[in-house]
């Protein structure tokens, strides 16, 4: 079996979440950390922007403001995400070199290779998971606002509705893709938070809505784990964060994921994209 290290970190804000994601990224490209499956949640519920979404109208920032919800640019692309608290999300991250599988260096391969691994832990909590297979590109002139208003491959329905939210970045011969997978979803707080898009319900669903009931945290995290062992024979070892992604995820937060300038216009104080870790 593959050794991959498991990775569940405790609830943070969007800065935090972010700068770990990326750092774990960087160390992987840097040879400082191993192939990771993260899973986390979020403290304050947050907002995630696209890497070169707007921010507009379309996102309801007073309202971001008055329900004491985050907001955060991701590194990765796509449309945004309102991400809650654990009782209502999961959270999964994969970080991985090109080499680190069979079809890694390939964006449609990565999603497929990981849509399999979420869709076998979500059937082992009874969940009728499918993979979407290979979609027409949407208009990219015209997209949705909310993430889960489209579908694109390999991402993961249940009886037609979409289920699982993806985005990845590739750099220097690795990835990151990360995910929100919903628990539950506060639906007036996300029609008031995406003002523009109609429903945003209207395509989507939850683990709740599809089991009657809602599941656990860890107990999502448990079932995840073990689908991703199941599909790809990987020996997931718990383990935290190492020295250098913790001093790498403290620079990203000070010189990124927290500053104005990139969550409005995605620009970041320094060009971090390889950087080594600094004291």
């Amino acid at each position: 079996m593959t050794t991959w290290r498991v990775l569940v970190t405790e609830p943070c804000d969007g800065a935090a979440n972010m700068a770990i994601d990326e750092a774990v990224l960087l160390a992987r490209i840097q040879g400082l950390a191993p192939s990771t499956v993260r899973f986390f949640s979020w403290s304050p519920p947050t907002v995630s922007l696209g890497y070169s979404q707007p921010l507009d109208e379309r996102i309801n920032l007073a309202a971001c403001r008055e329900l004491g919800v985050g907001l955060v640019r991701r590194p990765t692309g796509g449309s945004a995400i309102y991400h809650d608290t654990a009782e209502r999300e999961v959270t999964y991250s994969v970080v991985a070199l090109a080499s680190d599988f069979e079809g890694a260096g390939d964006l449609l391969e990565t999603y497929r290779w990981i849509g399999a691994g979420l869709t076998a832990g979500l059937r082992k909590l009874g969940v009728a998971a499918e993979m979407v297979p290979i979609v027409k590109p949407q208009d990219p002139s015209a997209p949705p606002a909310f993430c889960f208003a489209r579908t694109g491959s390999y991402e993961i329905e249940v009886a037609g509705k979409k289920l699982v939210g993806s985005a990845q970045r590739r750099q220097t011969g690795a990835f990151l893709q990360h995910g929100s997978i919903l628990l539950g979803a506060d639906r007036v707080r996300l029609r008031q938070l995406f003002p523009k898009e109609g429903d945003p319900l209207a395509g989507m669903t939850t683990l709740g809505d599809a089991l009657g009931h809602r599941p656990a945290f860890d107990e999502v995290v448990e079932a995840l784990a073990a689908g991703f062992s199941a599909a790809h024979g990987l020996d997931l070892v718990p383990g935290g964060l190492t020295e250098a992604e913790e001093t790498l995820m403290q620079r990203l937060i000070r010189e990124k994921y927290g500053t104005d300038a990139w969550t409005a216009r995605g620009q970041a104080v320094t060009d971090l994209s390889v950087a080594a870790p600094t004291r």
